[in-house]
């Protein structure tokens, strides 16, 4: 139904924008005899682009136009236009002829609003946006830099770096007078290599249309920037709601997996998860969703997936996701079952132990709310970097399936008991001792041990007390400003880092107001 709805609204924008090209392509056949009679040519040429010819071009592809993107991304008659008449100055090469000239210099760029929230659409608007606090939207269809302007033309050609078709540094030409290699535009720059291999690209659709539909969706989770609040969306699902199929999701056999997605979508608003990455280091699980109608962004290992192991790849993706929302006070719910980070030379050569810090690093320097909920297996290291107690998360559950130890039972077996004369029954010794969450309960490294079916109303219950939540982190005003300040400033940080230390809390780079005024207080 929701998707019906998109493609009528989708519709209606799109006959808003062909009925202004119809208007535009009559308006062209007057000559103009005065400034404002050629400021409306002008003005319409620019609306046509390249010519009613391109714009049928570009349909037989598949494609829509500039114009007709814009018109269905924003809201209907919300776009205002910047820099129409712009042209490029190029003389060489034939360029200056007026066949080569096209008011706008085919970009589009201006403001309008989604859901009557502002956005600026790119491109060289960016500067404009800053200013005012808001969020840039780039549609791009170029075939890159324009040869014929030699160096010039790569003043602002990181600005406007995303294709929605083939996205690559060099074209396949070029990469075979370089090295000789015959690849094609889909392999070497495509929407799979991109979305799966590489991991430049979050997300691949099936046309322009598709594409806009899911941009408004999700343009709908985010805040402004990072001095708005992420937007609240009325909820009608009950925050009380009991879940009982989450009673019985975990397989009993530690072995057997199962679609971490399924919890998500259980336990979140309306079971509306918009998922970033889907198809890139699929092992990790990260997207935003709602809970009481107030955006969260979730993380979660994925035991479908290589049994939820943390890669290199699934790391990095995992923090920059982590800090995203970090930057835009977006709180954090993780999902945990990860039963280590993957084995073998080819992470290790890779930097396995660099790239993981960047999750663990992640989570420990963000402050917003964290909640973080272990639903079966944490082992080791791993554990620890999924927002566990030790990286300061703010309330920690485990489920009555979750197991919490430095590893798997036979695995650790194998090293403490080797040689024994009864394995099976060290391994039942072991799994009665550790493979539970009792041992972290006892100190303090889960908050609770609640049941499955009650998490949807735990967590929402969390996330209202914690939403007035007030953190920084004193580590990043200290060590790199005071101690050169001079000696009036030092004893002040000789006597925070005393405090620090003495802090019996785990947590011991995140310090509220309070905690930072009292440091200041006992200094003088």
């Amino acid at each position: 139904m929701a998707a019906a709805m998109r493609a009528v609204e989708a519709g209606a924008r799109l006959s808003i924008v062909m009925g202004g090209f119809r208007g535009a392509a009559r308006s062209l056949c007057s000559q103009p005899v005065s400034v404002n009679e050629r400021i409306e040519n002008k003005r319409s040429a620019a609306l046509l682009g390249g010519g009613q010819h391109r714009i049928t071009a570009q349909h037989k592809r598949g494609k829509l136009t500039a114009r007709e993107r814009i018109s269905l991304l924003l809201d209907p008659g919300s776009f205002v236009e910047s820099d129409m008449f712009v042209e490029h100055r190029c003389a060489d090469f034939g360029m200056a002829a007026d066949k080569n000239k096209f008011p706008g210099d085919s970009v589009v760029t201006g403001r309008g609003r989604i859901n009557g929230r502002l956005v600026y659409v790119f491109s060289q608007i960016m500067d404009q946006a800053l200013t005012v606090g808001a969020p840039v939207i780039g549609l791009n269809d170029s075939g890159g830099a324009r040869i014929q302007e030699g160096v010039e033309s790569l003043a602002g050609y990181a600005d406007i770096f995303l294709d929605t078709s083939y996205l690559f540094i060099t074209g396949p030409d070029v990469v075979k007078s370089v090295t000789n290699e015959d690849v094609t535009q889909e392999e070497l720059g495509g929407a799979r290599t991109h979305t799966t291999m590489s991991g430049v690209a979050h997300r691949a659709f099936e046309n322009d249309v598709d594409a806009l539909c899911n941009l408004r969706e999700f343009f709908n989770y985010l805040p402004l920037s990072n001095q708005d609040p992420a937007p609240v969306r009325e909820c009608h699902d009950p925050s009380d709601r009991m879940v009982p199929e989450l009673d019985t999701i975990v397989p009993l056999e530690s072995t057997k997996a199962y679609n971490m997605v399924d919890i998500i979508h259980s336990v979140v608003d309306e079971r509306e998860f918009f998922e970033i990455m889907p198809n890139y280091a699929k092992n990790i699980i990260v997207g935003f969703a709602r809970m009481k109608g107030r955006t969260v962004g979730i993380v979660g290992n994925q035991p479908n997936v290589a049994s939820g192991c943390l890669d290199i790849n699934s790391s990095v993706k995992g923090a920059r996701f982590v800090r995203f929302c970090d930057a835009f006070n977006i709180p954090l719910i993780t999902f945990v079952d990860v039963p280590g980070f993957l084995p073998g030379t080819a992470q290790e050569y890779g930097g396995i132990i660099r790239h993981g810090a960047k999750l663990l690093y992640a989570f420990a320097e963000a402050t917003v709310p964290k909640v973080t909920v272990i639903t079966r297996k944490a082992y080791g290291g791993a554990y620890d970097v999924m927002s566990s107690k030790h990286l300061c998360g703010d309330t920690n559950y485990a489920w009555p399936t979750a197991e919490i130890a430095v590893m798997g039972a036979k695995g650790a077996v194998e090293i403490i008991f080797k040689g024994h004369e009864n394995v099976e029954a060290a391994q039942a010794e072991y799994i009665n001792k550790f493979a539970n969450p009792f041992p972290a309960a006892v100190r303090g490294f889960v908050d609770d041990i609640i049941q499955p079916s009650s998490t949807r109303t735990r967590i929402c219950s969390d996330l209202d007390v914690l939403a007035s939540k007030k953190v920084f982190n004193l580590s990043a005003l200290f060590p790199k400003s005071l101690p050169n300040k001079g000696p009036l400033l030092r004893p002040l940080y000789q006597a925070a880092t005393l405090f620090l230390l003495e802090q019996p809390v785990p947590c011991r780079t995140e310090w509220t107001l309070e905690r930072y005024q009292h440091i200041f207080s006992q200094s003088f």
